[in-house]
């Protein structure tokens, strides 16, 4: 059998000018990077205004493990077989951070028969759109500390910045350090970070922008720390937002690549889920709406990170909502969540699974919370007994959700037919209203309390002291905004070591901080960072590239 690798260099690719011609995208609208990439210039959103909205779907999983669940592949694989059912569909997918791609997860371009291609470029440099983020950030970076050496006239707290720096990798220590060392030449001392580009918040609003104008001015309002008066200074103060835009001129165009199959996806953004809000960017999604039957868009991580973060903010400044929901799960990583070692997981365990299926269970009723049908998708692999199978079925069944075996991995479109037939019957229900957990203007405590005891499952939750004083200091000013909840995607709780279903729990919420450009409030809970270190034996390992150019390791 061919690995993932091998399936994508046998591949025959079209023209990418092929598959926008196919969605009647106008050739003056598209930018070409080579063969298969190319990049759709933004405003031809503004000239679909007239075409209705084809159905949404919303792809998210079961809590992470290291057996795999298979969401992005899954979201292909979903897509790949609407189009062989006569349903033109779309898949808008993240785009990957190097960090990740070198680290712990690898390539994040699906797999099997059900990927997106070319999978060496996406999972690369691709169109630069990270760099394009990285590089306006550490702009307003480079503005603060200049405007702090040419005599302050803002009069900044050095104390109290906020902005950190970013980079598009996982470097552990860069964590805390220390700037303008070496003189008074070389800019004034100070404590200062780095994190990784996808949690930065010029990041958030390359994806919550509607147009390049509401870009900038979402540029303008960013937060960049506070005044000796304890006043919040904002990027519009240093006169930064025009030059940080300019960098975003080719970013926010949504790029366009092709599947397996031939069949059009767009990726565009990547804001992780775990330390921010973990969806492509909402011009993609509305794009692909009204030139498609069928969007299948993809949230980050888990339904209680990605999933929750999608329906209580992003639909709404999105102006969308899903018409089903796909939820991932694999018996392996079911098992792993019953208690099995990564090691048993090829030798049937029936009760093992049966105990997992817990985890399952909670993210079905959390996603009915928001009144949204649910189809559970199984990512079967070869290793399922027939008796974990019909277990599965059964227990789902029992929990009132549709269930159906995916096996686009390895049979594509073919493996889907049956996930897909679901997901019309799904999608053919009547349109839901709007149901979100908490309304924006609750207090912040208020709504933090409503995610972490509804969905986490939480008894209760702490604030450790800078919570307390970061709450005290912001709510004023940005009480009103929604809460974007930043904590470990191993786990339900803030602790990666309680799998399954955690109960019975404290919640511990360590700190606030404010993503004003974007329109949000980051709580920081447990010990999530947000710059990533790389493992012992970090994917970087595999990663080769032979004399004719050929890259090799990137699964």
């Amino acid at each position: 059998m061919l690995n993932d690798e091998e399936i994508a260099n046998k591949t025959k690719t079209l023209p990418i000018t092929d598959i926008c011609a196919n969605l009647r995208i106008p050739s003056d609208m598209i930018q070409p990077f080579g063969k298969g990439i190319a990049k759709i210039d933004h405003t031809y959103l503004q000239t679909l205004d007239y075409k209705p909205k084809g159905k949404l779907i919303m792809v998210t999983a079961i809590t992470p493990t290291p057996a795999g669940e298979g969401k992005t592949t899954t979201s292909i694989g979903l897509a790949l077989a609407l189009n062989r059912l006569g349903k033109p569909s779309v898949v808008t997918l993240r785009e990957p951070s190097l960090g990740p791609v070198f680290g712990v997860k690898g390539g994040a371009t699906g797999g099997g028969r059900a990927q997106v291609l070319p999978m060496d470029a996406i999972n690369l440099h691709f169109t630069g759109d990270i760099h394009a983020v990285s590089t306006a950030h550490n702009l307003l970076s480079a503005l603060i500390d200049a405007h702090l050496h040419h005599g302050n006239g803002r009069n900044i707290d050095p104390s109290s910045i906020f902005w950190p720096r970013v980079m598009d990798m996982n470097d552990r220590s860069l964590r805390n350090i220390i700037v303008g060392l070496g003189g008074g030449s070389n800019g004034i001392i100070r404590e200062d970070a780095f994190m990784i580009s996808v949690a930065s918040e010029v990041m958030a609003i390359l994806c919550l922008s509607r147009d390049l104008e509401d870009l900038k001015t979402r540029m303008a309002r960013i937060m960049i720390g506070l005044d000796r008066d304890r006043n919040p200074v904002f990027a519009s103060d240093l006169q930064a937002q025009g030059a940080m835009a300019a960098l975003m001129k080719f970013a926010i165009n949504p790029n366009i690549v092709q599947t397996t199959e031939n069949t059009p996806a767009l990726i565009h953004g990547g804001p992780f889920a775990n330390i921010a809000h973990g969806t492509n960017s909402i011009i993609s999604t509305n794009m692909a709406l009204k030139m498609c039957d069928y969007t299948i868009t993809e949230t980050g991580f888990a339904a209680d990170l990605g999933a929750e973060k999608f329906f209580d903010f992003v639909t709404r400044v999105g102006g969308f909502w899903p018409d089903g929901v796909v939820l991932v799960a694999s018996i392996r990583a079911l098992k792993m969540h019953g208690g099995a070692s990564k090691k048993e997981l090829g030798h049937e365990d029936v009760q093992a699974m049966v105990d997992g299926f817990e985890n399952l269970k909670v993210h079905i009723e959390n996603l009915r919370k928001f009144g949204i049908p649910v189809v559970v998708a199984v990512n079967r692999f070869p290793g399922d007994s027939p008796r974990e199978v019909e277990r599965l079925i059964e227990m789902v069944q029992q929990n009132g959700a549709a269930i159906s075996l995916s096996e686009v991995w390895e049979k594509g479109s073919e493996g889907g037919i049956d996930m897909a037939t679901k997901v019309i019957e799904m999608a053919s229900q009547p349109t839901t209203e709007p149901k979100r957990l908490y309304q924006w203007d609750q207090p912040l405590e208020e709504k933090i309390e409503v995610i972490a005891k509804e969905i986490y499952r939480a008894a209760k939750v702490e604030y450790m002291p800078d919570a307390r004083r970061s709450i005290r200091r912001f709510s004023k000013d940005f009480g009103h905004l929604p809460v974007i909840i930043a904590k470990t995607q191993a786990s339900l709780s803030d602790d990666p070591k309680k799998i399954g279903v955690p109960k019975d729990y404290t919640f511990t919420v360590r700190d606030i901080s404010v993503r004003s450009g974007a329109g949000f409030v980051v709580v920081f809970a447990g010990d999530i960072m947000t710059m990533p270190g790389l493992p012992k034996s970090p994917a970087a390992n595999q990663v080769d590239i032979d004399a004719s150019g050929k890259i090799s390791g990137l699964f």
